[in-house]
């Protein structure tokens, strides 16, 4: 049997269409939510990353601001224009997108902004909130985990949860939503011992530590759920025919851009393992910007009325 494959974009879609009707009723408050995004230099990915949000929010009737400045500004200049967004009530959601220059404080960035407007969830209020369970404004990836799996019908409370990876944006706060909703959770890491054997005792499986097709069937205890919150370029043409070669069109679109995109699983190999799980591209990438979406609405929400 081969695993279900999850259809973020279809999920990410409806969560949109959902903020679409929430947009329109607070525009008949008088009420229009606005988002910032701030770029700083000129990184490809980053300026596509903004680019997207912003269309997005052009798209779901939300305003938008983009804001760009050049790699070498200094802190204090950054500092400034953050917190001139925080008292600027048009705008109810600022983003940093990261990465920033190495000379740049990225710690007190991300703390200057406001709380209220702390879309992204990085905030150490924000965090303490999360920490505690308090209703805050949640970091979007993680968040839009948790939705998709309430939208896919998954029981959390009493289930084995194993995240692989640690990081503060996404391994840290996902494993606090998964306990907050009963699961019991494990997070690994590169210095956990037997890897494969702590995550074949997860019931869910969560792949979140940047290593491009790691995850494997040894991995994946049978019947297991994954989800792939990783993406990566793999550029190995015998690594990427192994695990698509039997994909013609991946392989075409492989051979034109000399690169595809891949998660931290190695889906070819966890498929007749595992019971369902999310690919990549298509699968909880989606719903990181629909969560964004939905946060600044939020955010406008416990602001403005």
């Amino acid at each position: 049997m081969t695993a279900r494959i999850i259809d973020g974009i279809r999920i990410a879609n409806d969560i949109k269409e959902e903020v679409r009707h929430q947009v329109d009723a607070l525009k008949q408050q008088g009420i229009t939510p606005g988002l910032a995004a701030i770029l700083v230099g000129e990184n490809p990915s980053s300026q596509i990353y903004v680019a997207n949000k912003v269309k997005t929010c052009q798209a779901l009737g939300l305003y938008s601001e983009k804001l760009e400045f050049p790699a070498a500004i200094t802190t204090s200049q950054l500092l400034a224009q953050i917190w001139s967004l925080n008292e600027r009530n048009d705008i109810d959601g600022i983003l940093v997108q990261a990465p920033l220059p190495d000379h740049v404080d990225k710690r007190a960035v991300f703390n200057a902004v406001s709380p209220a407007k702390d879309v992204d969830g990085f905030h150490p209020q924000s965090v303490g909130n999360l920490c505690i369970g308090t209703e805050s404004l949640q970091p979007c990836t993680p968040a839009g985990v948790i939705e998709m799996l309430r939208r896919e019908g998954v029981t959390l409370a009493g289930q084995r949860a194993v995240v692989v990876g640690r990081s503060d944006i996404v391994g840290k706060p996902l494993a606090l939503l998964l306990m907050h909703h009963h699961a019991t959770v494990t997070i690994c890491h590169s210095r956990t011992r037997d890897l494969p054997a702590v995550c074949r005792e997860g019931d869910l499986l969560f792949a979140a530590m940047g290593r491009a097709a790691m995850i494997t069937e040894e991995f994946v205890k049978p019947g297991a759920l994954v989800i792939d919150v990783g993406i990566n370029r793999l550029s190995d043409p015998a690594k990427v025919a192994a695990i698509f070669g039997h994909e013609p069109k991946r392989m075409e679109a492989f051979r034109k851009n000399g690169y595809t995109l891949i998660g931290d699983v190695n889906p070819t190999s966890i498929a007749p393992v595992a019971s369902a799980y999310t690919p990549v591209p298509g699968g909880v990438g989606p719903l990181t910007i629909a969560m964004l979406m939905k946060n600044t609405v939020k955010a406008a929400r416990l602001r403005r009325t």
